[in-house]
């Protein structure tokens, strides 16, 4: 009998078998079907899974032998904001099946990262970032700065002796190019951490340090930090969105939109005539195709400011008419890295999937599956333009969320679809959901208790998902995240660490800063 045939009288025996066992236990189905396709008949046999495993061991048996002990000449750091490792496993079947890889699962080493702040169980991206980038664990809520100083206080950031200097900080020291790529604002928390010295994530532009009650003289906000003091100076690249922290409330940008500045400044005048007078080559560019005019091999500095706020979602990109308006995060990337590779030395390069998070705040996680799966796309583009011989790549994330993936869902249903049994009260209830959040009103009725869910609303991309808690934004999660290496002394992110030894590790690996081996 052929190995063909037994997997087809395998098939048929489950087929009757689950039959047997519906009519003797009867579950209540929501679909109307009784029995779900299998997703890979090659999985019925032992074979398949021992090949598997045969392949795994012959992978790792060549990473181990291949370990590469050259110094980094260039750095990319990708930091999925919020992306829990739950929300890698469900990026997988957004993808098509639970076997799939995100691409970088695939890099050779795995580690875990602890994001406590020093002051916080669960941490924010403010804290993280000069975890992250810095080496150093700081309070909730300020970013390039020491424990020593509280967040909101006045005066403590103020000090150069609390002040935390990041990677980026060190790749110029040792004449290396450095930049930035984001969906986030320029000046949001995760970004900040390459540059900025803050007592207050929020103090993006002057008019926050006035409405904190702080001086906006004394205090010095995060956009002028970027575009006036040295770190922020010397990156070549700066891609992302916020166009309203660098213009004045009086002055519209490129799309129409007010800025929030009340001090008068235009900081991309600033910036621009800053690198004309060093007779830098230098481009402003707001839009995707006016990046895509952009001789990129002759560009020294680039910044680029794609929304007046945060940049799209990715999934919103694909399905309006922003997609030949708005650069994705792998093509800004792209360009990012044609930019900074033509330095002999080396570069440092910070790239953030910020919506991930966002979308989960909002309880929409079809949103942020798609973020996550499009971040994906950008670390394969810098993977396949560098070398594993020279540059390091590490993928990792500041913190998690709440989203959980329960019930028992067959492999061939849709992760943001519905379970498949019923509840207990008789109600569907959707695979993916939130220990809290907003998407309790799409849970909860005040008069009926739990409300109705059908498939049709969970496809849509803006459907809140259920959570057991009222809030009006979902919290972080303080559970471990992932961390992913690969190129020269990919192996130091093996284990379990401090979220601050990720900067340490990677600047041994590049023979710089405090962390050098020499």
């Amino acid at each position: 009998m052929s190995n063909r045939v037994r997997i087809i009288l395998l098939t048929l025996a489950l087929f009757i078998g689950a039959i047997t066992a519906d009519r003797a236990h009867p579950r209540p189905r929501l679909h109307g079907r009784q029995v779900h396709a299998i997703k890979n008949v090659d999985e019925l046999t032992n074979q398949f899974w021992n090949e598997k495993a045969q392949a795994i061991l012959a992978e790792r048996l060549q990473h181990s032998e291949t370990v590469k002990t050259n110094h980094a000449k260039n750095i990319i750091m990708f930091l999925g904001d919020g992306m829990s490792v739950h929300t890698i496993t469900a990026a997988r079947n957004l993808m098509g099946d639970s076997a799939e890889q995100v691409y970088f699962e695939k890099f050779p080493y795995v580690g875990l990262s602890k994001t406590y702040c020093v002051d916080r169980q669960v941490a924010d991206s403010a804290c993280t970032a000069t975890a992250y980038l810095g080496g150093v664990k700081a309070n909730y809520g300020t970013i390039g700065v020491n424990a020593n100083v509280r967040r909101y206080n006045c005066t403590e950031a103020q000090n150069p002796a609390n002040f935390v200097e990041s990677i980026a900080k060190w790749a110029q020291d040792a004449d290396k190019d450095t930049g930035f790529v984001t969906t986030s604002r320029v000046t949001h928390a995760s970004p900040g951490g390459v540059y900025a010295h803050t007592a207050n994530r929020n103090w993006e532009n002057d008019a926050e340090i006035l409405s904190s009650g702080c001086s906006a003289v004394d205090n010095v906000d995060i956009a002028r930090q970027l575009v006036e003091w040295s770190v922020g100076k010397k990156l070549k690249v700066i891609m992302g969105g916020g166009r309203r922290n660098f213009l004045n409330t009086t002055v519209n940008d490129e799309e129409g939109l007010p800025g929030l500045r009340s001090d008068g400044r235009n900081l991309i005048k600033t910036w621009l005539q800053d690198k004309t007078s060093r007779n830098i080559k230098a481009n402003y560019v707001w839009s995707k195709k006016g990046l895509s005019k952009v001789d990129l091999s002759k560009t020294e500095y680039l910044l680029g400011l794609f929304s007046n706020s945060h940049c799209p979602y990715h999934g919103d990109l694909k399905r309006s008419r922003l997609t030949n308006a708005k650069p994705s995060l792998s093509e800004m990337t792209e360009a990012a890295i044609k930019v900074l590779q033509k330095n002999n030395k080396g570069f440092f390069l910070f790239v953030e999937g910020a919506r991930i998070d966002m979308a989960h705040h909002d309880t929409r996680a079809r949103k942020s599956l798609e973020d996550t799966v499009e971040f994906a796309e950008a670390i394969k583009k810098a993977r396949e333009m560098t070398s594993t011989d020279d540059t390091l790549i590490v993928v990792t994330s500041d913190h998690s969320h709440t989203m959980t993936i329960n019930g028992y869902p067959y492999r061939d249903q849709d992760i943001t679809g519905l379970a498949d049994d019923v509840a207990d009260d008789g109600l569907p209830y959707t695979i993916l959901s939130y220990a809290n959040g907003p998407g309790f009103y799409s849970t909860y009725s005040n008069d009926h208790g739990r409300n109705e869910i059908t498939e049709k609303l969970t496809a849509d991309a803006k459907f809140e998902y259920l959570a057991s808690v009222p809030l009006s934004s979902e919290t972080h999660g303080g559970d471990d995240v992932g961390v992913f290496a690969s190129g020269p002394y990919a192996q130091y992110f093996s284990g379990n660490y401090e979220q601050s030894n990720i900067p340490a590790m990677m600047a041994r690996a590049a023979n710089i800063g405090p962390f050098a081996d020499v």
